[in-house]
């Protein structure tokens, strides 16, 4: 039997993160944490390629076209979305969740959800710094694990 376990070294991986600007003053934090987190683990600033994008809806447009790329290890995907009062909350939600799960499955690059969907302000800020950690933070770490997965199984 071979086990394939990835470790947790970003030395000499290339990330593309995607982040939405929609939430920013949330967003901003789980950057933050997806950075510290690269950081510490090894990587350096000129191997982190950082994509901004209107909402959550369209960061799966960049995703895919940082995957078609070829020249990242991990993808970290990044963003808030808040229950409103319509059910725009749900179309978004599930799209955005769908087409990276679809990029995610393609196999080319791993790609990572750092995508809170919360039902209030209260909830969504909870994730992105407080009480129950940086979802960014833990969105990277899943990306340098995967990176060293995928490097295995080449």
């Amino acid at each position: 039997m071979k086990i394939f376990e990835g470790n947790l070294s970003a030395e000499g991986k290339r990330f593309g993160i995607v982040v939405s600007r929609f939430n920013e003053f949330l967003t901003k934090n789980l950057l933050e944490g997806a950075l510290d987190c690269l950081k510490r683990h090894g990587a350096v600033e000129e191997n982190i390629d950082v994509v901004w994008v209107p909402g959550s809806f369209e960061i799966g447009f960049a995703a895919r076209k940082m995957a078609s790329l070829k020249r990242y290890n991990a993808i970290i995907c990044l963003g808030v979305i808040v229950r409103g009062a319509t059910a725009h909350f749900e179309y978004v939600a599930g799209q955005v969740t769908r087409i990276l799960g679809q990029i995610n499955g393609e196999g080319v690059v791993p790609v990572t959800y750092g995508i809170i969907i919360a039902d209030s302000l209260e909830q969504a800020t909870e994730r992105v710094g407080t009480k129950m950690g940086n979802k960014g933070w833990n969105a990277a770490l899943s990306a340098i694990e995967m990176a060293n997965v995928s490097e295995q199984l080449k």
